[in-house]
This record gives structure tokens, C-alpha cells and sequence, in this order.
């Protein structure tokens, strides 16, 4: 479950509420592809703009759609009641694991940050996924932090965002925190134009918002990092380079909302307001590399 490919798929959400037909046939898709764990509810999947109701609906579907797929469930939240009441919510409905980073208003100091880990999970009877990301958290988690934390029952993996550039440095930067964590405890990267560098630097998994969508292209990458062939995993990722630059000009979740409405897995709108799809030039340059890579549905 927490090795291998793990693919966040979008919450396709209006304004009435999820679309729980496409949400249901996205989270099949990637069933039958074969990926190893399903993340409902991360980033991709716009936790954070939905109810507790939306939420629990949403990992409802997750959890039957993906026919026996592990399914991890995004649990942030602003006070620790209510992480835990969600935490009891996905359990209630069958998930394989939780998912959770330390969303916060005012600033959280390293002991609150583990307090909040330490509540939860000795409250949890599934594992627990310590979701690292500052760029939406604004959260900076220290190596030490994660160590304190990695220690605590039911921790199972670390999701960690894109590793150093060079490939010496990636792979210091992985074997720094994997001293400091129990072997029972994975780590997988995030910041998907950086995975094959944290993939060849030793990462146990990925958490991907590619393979949310594109569940076979992610695979492919996922499962030659896997072979231990380094070449074809920098390889494979190189070509993407077209998307990768999207992603980091207009963010992953603006572009494969926009992939998942062309391709005709989504309707329109399917991202929570505030947020807002891109712009028509935007879409279409997101349709020509779409073209280009080949990548459909």
C-alpha cells in the first residue's frame, strides 16, 4: 500500500456538491489499471474545500469503486476534533489508511505539530501517512520532526515533496530522513516532475497526481523505478517534460482539471470555487501536449 504507485484523482465537485458518478468511474479507472493505492481526498482531490458530509460521501465512493485497491484518505483539517471525527468517518467506510497534513491558520510550532500526530494516531486502527507539504500547508516539517513523528503507532509512510535537482543530492536528502525513521516506515515523493529523481534516489513510492488521470503512463515510470532501471525511469519522466512545465507554471490541479474536462472524464465546472479552471489559450495548450504525449483517456 505504501510502496509503488500511489494515483490521486480529482473530486470533480460543482457548487450542488461531487459528482459521484465521475468521481466513482475515475476512481475505477484506476482500479483496473492496476495502481497499488488510491489516494482520495489529497490536494488533487480538493480536501480542503469540502464538508464533512462531501468528505465522507467521497470516500464512500472511493472505497467501492476501487473494488479491493487500497484507498488512503485525506483527513486534514483545521482542529485536531475535527481530524479525528473525518479519521473515524474513512475508517467507518473501509479505508486502508489515512492521509494527514497539519493544515493550519495561525503558525504551529514542532510540538503542536506533533501533538496533532500523536492525538490522532493513537486514536486510529488503519495507518497513517504523514503528508508533507508546505506548499499548501505552509508547514515546514524537519527531518528531526519526522523522526519524533515516524515513531509514533500506526505511522506507515511519509509523503515528502520533490526532492533536490541533482541526483547525488536527492539521494543524500532521502537517505537523511530514512535514518532517522523506523524500517517499517516508507517513503514516497510528491511534486511529480521531480519523482524520477526521488524514485532513483530510493524512494519506496510515489504519490502521484499524474497517475490520478493517467494511471499507466505513471505505471510505466513507477514500475521500471521499481526494475531498478534508473535510465528508463529519468527516460520515461524526460518526455514528460512538456507536462511537468505546465504543472509548474499553472499548478497540477488546475492542468489535469482541465485534461479530465477535454478527455471527457469530468463535466465542467469540476473544481470547488474559489478556484477556477484555466483559462481558454491555457486549455489549449493543455490539450496540445495532451496530443502530443499521447495521452487519453
Amino acid at each position: 500500500m505504501f510502496q509503488g504507485l500511489g494515483a490521486f484523482p480529482l473530486t470533480p465537485t460543482h457548487e450542488d456538491g461531487i459528482d459521484g458518478t465521475a468521481y466513482a468511474a475515475l476512481v475505477a479507472r484506476l482500479a483496473a489499471a492496476g495502481v497499488d493505492s488510491i489516494g482520495a481526498l489529497g490536494s488533487t482531490g480538493g480536501y480542503a474545500y469540502l464538508t464533512r458530509e462531501q468528505r465522507a460521501h467521497a470516500v464512500r465512493i472511493a472505497v467501492e469503486a476501487a473494488d479491493g485497491v487500497p484507498v488512503l484518505a485525506g483527513i486534514g483539517a483545521l482542529r485536531t476534533s475535527h481530524v479525528l471525527a473525518l479519521a473515524e468517518d474513512a475508517q467507518k467506510a473501509g479505508v486502508s489508511a489515512v492521509l494527514l497534513a497539519p493544515m493550519t491558520y495561525q503558525p504551529l510550532t514542532e510540538d503542536e505539530v506533533f501533538g496533532l500526530f500523536e492525538d490522532v494516531t493513537r486514536e486510529l486502527s488503519v495507518p497513517l501517512c504523514v503528508y508533507d507539504n508546505p506548499g499548501t500547508t505552509h508547514v515546514h516539517f524537519s527531518d528531526e520532526l519526522h523522526g519524533r513523528i515516524a515513531q509514533l503507532p500506526n505511522v506507515g509512510s511519509i509523503k515528502i515533496p520533490g526532492v533536490p535537482g541533482d541526483p547525488a543530492q536527492a539521494r543524500a536528502r532521502v537517505d537523511a530522513l530514512r535514518a532517522l525513521i523506523p524500517d517499517t516506515v516508507t517513503i514516497g515523493v510528491s511534486g511529480d516532475w521531480l519523482a524520477a529523481l526521488g524514485l532513483n534516489a530510493g524512494c519506496d513510492a510515489w504519490y502521484s497526481v499524474i497517475g490520478g488521470t493517467f494511471p499507466q503512463t505513471a505505471l510505466a515510470l513507477t514500475r521500471a523505478a521499481r526494475s531498478g532501471d534508473a535510465s528508463r525511469v529519468t527516460d520515461l519522466s524526460d518526455a514528460l517534460e512538456p507536462l511537468w512545465a505546465l504543472f509548474r507554471r499553472h499548478g497540477s490541479l488546475r492542468v489535469m482539471s482541465a485534461a479530465a474536462s477535454h478527455l471527457g472524464l469530468t463535466g465542467e465546472p469540476n473544481l470547488p470555487r474559489p478556484l477556477r479552471g484555466l483559462d481558454e489559450s491555457v486549455r489549449h495548450d493543455v490539450v496540445t501536449v495532451l496530443n502530443t504525449l499521447g495521452l487519453t483517456a
